[in-house]
């Protein structure tokens, strides 16, 4: 369930210059929003930078979000950064703690509208388990943004059992991912084109770093690669492996998984699942004498409720992903050629 965050009473009710300009409308921009909300007592410093208490190994990541339309069925642009950045250090086998957090504003963004994604900033954080410790605040003119645009960091511990790697892929390695493909493509593709099915389709967006803390606790060293399909699809990311390790990959598709409406939404598009952008998913290398055993833990968790293991590393046909089709014909699978889905995370 989302916070429930009343906006406090402001002296304005949209965005301006002035408030990227470093004075009083910037203050007051700063203090009745993001340093009330997102309170910590490493942002409470209010200094340039965060000083911060870390030991073993790190992992770091950087990342910036361009959703068109910033509100989405399931979720907004504030919560997709921060699931997007905790998701890209748990995929290197990390624990997520700290993240930088900068917004480049449209003037003329209604207040309502920032605090509502200030609102999903914070609740993504409380149900990850991190904390926003620095950022920054532009504004730009009317017509050169897109109401707002979110630059993020992430900085977090290395699980000490994790051995992530596209080097650790073995032949046999099982391919498992935790969930139905392309849901949040179709979940913005959706609203953009006007369409209405049976059941709205909403994001998936969700943290993904407490079940591979999980994993990883349990299976440890017997992971080979985590890795999240966003931009390019599955079949994006399974290619880019591939040529990588110089190994083949076999995926199935009567495996995959997808859901009814999400495949009608694409059949009408004319889209490929397999190319489709996705958030709240994740894809596992696994040994294969692991394999039924971490995707049975995976089904435990409701973010692995519909986990299905959807291919196999072989040796054959190095550097590409061979799809077996329903009725047994098989054909290559490469990268996306171009920008399917613009604006989509």
């Amino acid at each position: 369930m989302a916070l429930q965050c009343p906006m406090p009473k402001v002296d304005f009710d949209i965005i301006t210059l002035g408030h990227g300009s470093g004075g009083v409308l910037t203050n007051k921009l700063l203090d009745s929003g993001i340093f009330d909300i997102l309170s910590n007592e490493i942002l409470d410093e209010r200094h340039d930078g965060a000083i911060l208490e870390m030991s073993g190994k790190l992992a770091f990541s950087s990342d910036s979000f361009l959703v068109s339309p910033v509100f989405f069925p399931g979720g907004n642009i504030g919560e997709l950064a921060v699931n997007g950045t905790v998701n890209d250090l748990a995929m290197c086998g990390a624990r997520p703690q700290y993240l930088s957090l900068s917004f480049i504003i449209e003037e003329g963004l209604p207040m309502q509208e920032f605090w509502e994604i200030l609102v999903a900033v914070k609740h993504a954080c409380t149900t990850a388990g991190v904390q926003v410790v620095t950022g920054d605040t532009k504004v730009v003119e009317k017509g050169k943004g897109d109401k707002i645009f979110i630059n993020t960091s992430g900085i977090g511990t290395v699980h000490p059992q994790a051995a992530i790697s596209r080097q650790n892929i073995r032949p046999g390695d099982k391919i498992i991912i935790n969930g139905n493909i392309a849901t949040h493509g179709m979940a913005i593709m959706s609203v953009r084109e006007g369409l209405e099915f049976g059941a709205r389709i909403e994001s998936d967006t969700a943290a993904l770093n407490h079940i591979t803390t999980r994993l990883l606790d349990h299976f440890g060293s017997a992971i080979h690669l985590f890795t999240d399909p966003t931009r390019g699809g599955v079949a994006t990311v399974l290619k880019e492996i591939a040529q990588a390790t110089r190994l083949g990959i076999d995926i199935y598709q009567k495996d995959l998984p997808v859901d009814e409406q999400v495949a009608s939404a694409c059949e009408l598009l004319g889209l490929d699942p397999l190319y489709v952008a996705n958030e709240g998913l994740f894809l596992s290398f696994v040994a294969a004498d692991k394999a039924d055993e971490l995707l049975a833990m995976l089904r435990e968790d409701p973010l692995g409720a519909n986990a299905q293991i959807i291919g196999t590393v072989v040796d054959e046909h190095p550097g590409q992903v061979i799809l077996e089709s329903l009725i047994g014909g098989k054909r290559a699978i490469g990268m996306l050629p171009g920008e399917q889905l613009p604006r989509i995370c």
